[in-house]
């Protein structure tokens, strides 16, 4: 089956596609520089990891409570792991999510 597609045409499908490719991926580097002196950004940078953290524990304790009512202990338990895994333990947020997610873990499965 041989397709008839003009030349033209294949060059400006390929010309359009270069060329959003290259906006969509050059397009953040020539932002970054303003961005950098931005108060609005360094606070973002600050506050957003553990904002998102905390959106993602309420999910997850919304669906838990949901699924089993009376593992509300458990969460507690947990979440008491993973701030104290986190501040004293130099504030490493995928060490402290881990000692958390353990905790929960080995408290729902064996008490």
């Amino acid at each position: 089956m041989q397709l008839d597609i003009p030349f033209w045409y294949l060059a400006s499908v390929l010309l359009i596609a270069f060329a959003v490719t290259f906006t969509l991926r050059a397009l953040p580097f020539a932002i970054l520089e303003p961005l950098r002196k931005s108060q609005f950004v360094r606070v973002m940078a600050v506050w957003m990891p553990a904002g998102i953290l905390v959106i993602l524990a309420l999910a997850t304790f919304k669906s838990t409570l949901a699924e089993e009512p009376g593992s509300i202990i458990h969460l507690l338990i947990a979440s008491a792991v993973t701030i104290a895994v986190h501040l004293f333990g130099g504030r490493r947020t995928l060490v402290s999510v881990a000692a958390g997610t353990l905790a929960f873990v080995l408290l729902v499965n064996f008490f």
